[in-house]
């Protein structure tokens, strides 16, 4: 008799434990929020402006033209400690600076062997640090970084992206941005604007954001 009753109890708070387990995963799964959400964004912005300056990174594809002195002009790749060698010049610090700073700072080392020297660069390769790269990971069809461009939004990152794979919860995914210093997360419904087509969906990308979505449960 106390057998049994042992073996009731037992299954009983088996059950209890289950039962709590299902619902948190019906929830997750259900889409839980956080409760802090983006302010939809037009898909092509009424006034298209620049963005932030470009920030020359790691594996950009620079062409250094120094005018009137061929033998100086060249190409060359941002090494991934951000330095780059030219003629004349080595181990010079790319990242960090705009194209048109990194000119300057060549100009002024060139100057120590030519006279007043011009110089123009232009990227060509575009890769960026990355504070100024967006990244995708988790159930998209293709997760990798993408060099931000300006006036983007979410529905430009889900098309480079291919959007999201036939398991992804789309609808759970979450945008982590930092601002003023502090890392702060926001809820996206990516279901909702590529399966859908919910325009509200759609939010604005800043440089430096990070979008994670998870897989669905079930």
């Amino acid at each position: 008799m106390i057998k049994n009753i042992l073996k009731i109890g037992f299954f009983a708070r088996g059950l209890k434990y289950s039962v709590i387990l299902m619902s948190a995963l019906i929830l997750t799964s259900c889409g839980y929020s956080s409760g802090n959400s983006l302010p939809s964004a037009q898909f092509v912005p009424a006034e298209e402006g620049p963005g932030p300056q470009y920030i020359v990174g790691p594996l950009d594809s620079l062409q250094i033209f120094v005018w009137r002195n061929p033998e100086l002009t060249t190409s060359v790749t941002v090494r991934p400690d951000g330095r780059f060698s030219v003629p004349l010049i080595d181990d010079m610090t790319a990242t960090g600076r705009t194209p048109t700073q990194l000119a300057r700072d060549i100009e002024k080392k060139l100057s120590e062997y030519i006279q007043a020297p011009i110089v123009t660069v232009i990227v060509s390769g575009f890769q960026g640090p990355f504070a100024q790269q967006v990244r995708v990971v988790g159930s998209a069809t293709s997760p990798q970084a993408i060099a931000y461009r300006a006036n983007m939004t979410l529905l430009d990152v889900m098309i480079t992206v291919g959007g999201v794979t036939e398991f992804a919860a789309g609808n759970r995914a979450t945008l982590a941005r930092i601002e003023g210093g502090v890392q702060k997360e926001y809820d996206i419904r990516i279901d909702d604007l590529i399966r859908d087509g919910d325009v509200s969906a759609n939010v604005k990308i800043h440089p430096g954001d990070v979008i994670i979505i998870p897989e669905s449960f079930f």
